[in-house]
């Protein structure tokens, strides 16, 4: 390096000086970390999770920091992690043997790769990195998972296995980097999130094997603005957006940080907190890709429908099901008042009996209760009694008992919830984990061919969906007229427990 002195016994130095990368416009370039790299490298953990913007240069600082470290000590064991076979291999190739292959040729010489493959590295001091999309074998000392939110979302499997595998080779002491764009509100990366969220903002000392939270949001970006003379009027729902920011946040833009907003905002759309997020639980508020109902429960927020909304007494209660054999039953409750569809609470448990859940609905001390709705397999019948689970849960109180049909075509039940969806009304509180099921409701990934599947993935999410797609297909508001007489009938009696 001709006219610079080269001091390799100094890490700062190297990683700013040493290695040859590509940038965002293609050039071949010397890494020098930005602003946003810096921070990560003064404020890293042992366990670090990074919620970030696009385009930060994360997944850049990793490869390059972890190929130093293989460089420079002795028996290091580095391994990074993507969601495909091709994403590895692209970071392998550009963030780490793009930098390595442009080393001065005098170091070369010296730290010449004992084994050069598309997924690995191995070098004469006994340190090797490599990529893959699981590393359940061997030890690690250096790991680094990228857009982990996305393997979460999409390979539930996968996630697990890293979760399982990857993470359990690193020892505590070790380095590990989580970093991703968020992927709706679901999943092992958001449930890391909420983990370390709360140890931060309650200020808790960390252990080594704690995730410390790193939020790196689009503004933090000096590049991400646009010049005077590509500033247009700034449209009022980003004033009050930016206003929001200013005022309840301390996030203060100048117009050229706005004008970039609003411009980048025009593309990516309802994606745009997501991709560029300017607070980190804003970064979850975007539709988790493939989710059926997600627009819609995102236009109720927006239209002020999700609130406080207490019961209304004299108002009857309608309930919704989801009955689960071995896994979760899920319960909607819901008060018809004018023209307004307001369900009041969600109640979901799993491994009870039948007759808990009646006693559920009874301790809630609704005074008048209007009709049940169950899914078709009510009628099945215990192989102990021969008792359907309708006639069980008649016999404990729950009267009147509508069964709805099997719909013939899943995709239009699909579409009848959507579009019943623009009538609803959520209480804030009661209903939030069946806000969230319906939010994250979503068609399942096909790996192999990349592509959605036509039918739902069964997860967590499906006992709430499929609970409130039986209000879309069988619900039918009844008259004023219809509903008086009945009243008495269907507050719950005394029946004989099962």
């Amino acid at each position: 390096m001709p006219g610079k002195q080269i001091h390799l016994e100094d890490p700062d130095w190297r990683l700013s000086n040493l290695y040859r990368i590509q940038d965002k416009k293609g050039r071949d370039v010397t890494f020098q970390p930005n602003a946003a790299q810096r921070a990560l490298l003064s404020e890293m953990h042992s366990f670090n999770l990074i919620l970030k913007a696009r385009q930060l240069g994360f997944t850049t600082l990793i490869g390059v920091w972890a190929l130093d470290q293989c460089l420079f000590r002795d028996n290091v064991r580095a391994g990074i992690i993507a969601h495909t076979v091709e994403d590895a291999e692209e970071i392998f190739r550009t963030k780490v043997k793009f930098p390595f292959e442009r080393l001065p040729a005098s170091l070369r010489r010296i730290v010449k790769a004992r084994h050069d493959s598309a997924r690995q590295l191995t070098f004469p001091n006994g340190s090797s990195l490599r990529v893959g999309t699981s590393m359940r074998s061997g030890t690690l000392n250096i790991l680094h998972i990228s857009e982990y939110g996305k393997i979460c979302a999409r390979y539930p499997e996968k996630a697990r296995e890293i979760r399982t595998g990857a993470l359990n080779a690193v020892e505590q002491g070790q380095t590990v980097f989580i970093e991703s764009t968020a992927e709706g509100r679901e999943g092992d990366f958001y449930a890391l999130y909420r983990s370390a969220k709360a140890k931060a903002d309650a200020q808790m000392p960390l252990s080594p094997m704690d995730f410390k939270l790193h939020f790196f949001p689009w503004w933090r970006d000096p590049d991400y603005r646009l010049r005077a003379e590509e500033l247009e009027p700034e449209p009022a729902p980003f004033k009050t957006y930016f206003l929001g920011l200013e005022r309840d946040h301390g996030v203060k833009l100048d117009d050229a940080q706005r004008a970039w907003y609003v411009k980048k905002a025009e593309i990516q759309g309802d994606d745009m907190k997501r991709e560029y997020p300017s607070l980190p639980e804003e970064a979850f508020e975007s539709a988790l890709q493939g989710a059926y109902f997600a627009p819609q429960i995102a236009r109720a927020r927006k239209e002020g429908r999700i609130l406080n909304i207490p019961h209304e007494p004299g108002i009857e209660v309608n309930t919704f099901w989801d009955l689960g054999m071995d896994d979760s039953t899920a319960i909607w409750f819901h008060q018809r008042v004018g023209l307004e569809n307001r369900f009041i609470h969600y109640y979901e448990n799993s491994g009870e009996a039948l007759p808990h859940y009646v006693g559920y609905l009874r301790s809630l001390g609704y005074e008048i209760w209007g009709e049940h709705y169950l899914p078709h397999d009510v009628m099945v019948r215990s192989l102990g009694d021969g008792k359907t689970r309708k006639q069980v849960l008649q016999e404990n109180g729950l009267s009147p008992v509508k069964v709805v049909p099997r719909p013939a075509n899943l995709g239009e039940a699909i579409e009848m919830v959507r579009q019943s969806l623009s009538s609803c009304w959520f209480d804030l509180g009661g209903c939030a984990s069946g806000l969230n099921a319906l939010e994250i409701y979503r068609r399942e990934w096909d790996g192999k061919l990349g592509v959605y599947k036509s039918q739902p993935l069964h997860d967590a999410a499906s006992h709430g969906a499929d609970a409130f797609r039986l209000f879309a297909t069988g619900y039918r508001a009844r008259s004023a007229a219809a509903i008086r007489p009945v009243f008495a009938k269907t507050a719950f009696r005394k029946g004989k427990r099962s």
